[in-house]
């Protein structure tokens, strides 16, 4: 005898549906092989779940539009890397979604059939403009069945809330762990920080012995500078780097820009202080810095909220994966 399920999960079952996102049916004027994203090919077996059969077009279904913008992106080996990885992803996802209908019917649970059809009636209205025949002609178009669509809408609503009932996190994050998750990413919390830089190279031309004049000019710039000698007419004059023209100027710049030993100098520099000569390569660099932003970071209290929420969707995935995982030990599943 079967539960009434309306009871107990009449909450859960009109929440945001599915482990795998598929979504509505498109607009009408594509073609079923564009709304599978590719080249259609005869159906077939792609997994047996407790018997139950998954099958290639409901893979291709599920993978079409992220297929097609793959398609746009890359080319290739890349391209079916890219492609056998999503493909991967979506029978995993409908193989989970098959174990967790499986339970709901083995629980002995039911669902009011107007569910369903209040689900769709939400689709034709929001996407279909309440239009019920331009959304079984695009059905139609995508070789996809109402009676399908139907059951996988049904499916969707069970999974959500199958989920609801087995997958129960904290409603609060303790303090301590808040505290804990902090300390450790604190670089998530901090602005990157920029400086405006202006350089100044000298090379030092060893290859022509010429390396003591070089850094005898270097040091007669660098005094110059110290008496007031305009640094981007010093740059125009006498550095050689790409950005001579410029005076020097660099722009905006973030760590990991520079080679490791002239960051340091930097973006340690104080605003307007010019360096000290940078002897680095066989190159002579003096640095000024120019304007500074970024690389504050935002107390605990805060980001404490978003850490928070952080948490609580760190606990509920976790649960949610152990509990699929349990139904994946006790289940025989084939894929092919």
């Amino acid at each position: 005898m079967r539960l009434p399920f309306l009871s107990l999960f009449i909450v859960f079952a009109l929440a945001a549906s599915g482990l795998s996102q598929s979504r509505a049916p498109g607009r009408p004027g594509q073609s079923s092989e564009e709304a599978a994203g590719g080249p259609q090919v005869v159906d077939g077996i792609a997994a047996v779940v407790n018997g139950e059969v998954i099958t290639l077009s409901q893979v291709r279904m599920v993978v079409g539009p992220r297929e097609r913008l793959l398609r746009q992106q890359f080319t290739g080996a890349e391209l079916e890397q890219q492609l056998k990885t999503v493909r991967a992803a979506a029978l995993k996802d409908l193989v989970d979604r098959q174990l967790i209908v499986q339970d709901f019917k083995k629980e002995g649970l039911s669902l009011p059939d107007y569910f369903v059809e209040q689900r769709i009636n939400e689709i034709i209205r929001e996407n279909f403009g309440g239009d019920r025949n331009t959304f079984v002609k695009t059905l139609q178009a995508q070789n996809y069945s109402l009676g399908q669509f139907r059951k996988d809408e049904f499916d969707k609503i069970i999974v959500s809330a199958m989920r609801g009932k087995n997958v129960k996190p904290s409603t609060i994050a303790s303090p301590i762990k808040i505290g804990e998750y902090y300390r450790k990413h604190r670089e998530e919390f901090t602005s990157k920080e920029q400086i405006k830089l202006r350089m100044i190279m000298i090379p030092s031309r060893a290859a022509e012995g010429n390396t003591a004049s070089q850094k005898a000019m270097a040091e007669e710039i660098l005094g110059k500078l110290a008496n007031g000698a305009d640094f981007e007419r010093m740059a125009q004059m006498y550095s050689e780097d790409s950005t001579r023209d410029l005076g020097g100027d660099w722009g905006w710049i973030e760590r990991k820009t520079l080679a490791p030993e002239l960051e340091r100098v930097a973006f340690s520099l104080p605003v307007k202080k010019m360096s000290r000569i940078v002897e680095l390569g066989g190159n002579y660099y003096i640095l000024r810095i120019d304007e500074r932003k970024g690389g504050v970071t935002k107390s605990l209290a805060q980001v404490r909220t978003e850490v928070e929420k952080k948490l609580l969707q760190e606990e509920a995935q976790r649960l949610q994966e152990n509990w699929l995982a349990g139904l994946r030990q006790k289940a025989t599943i084939r894929t092919f």
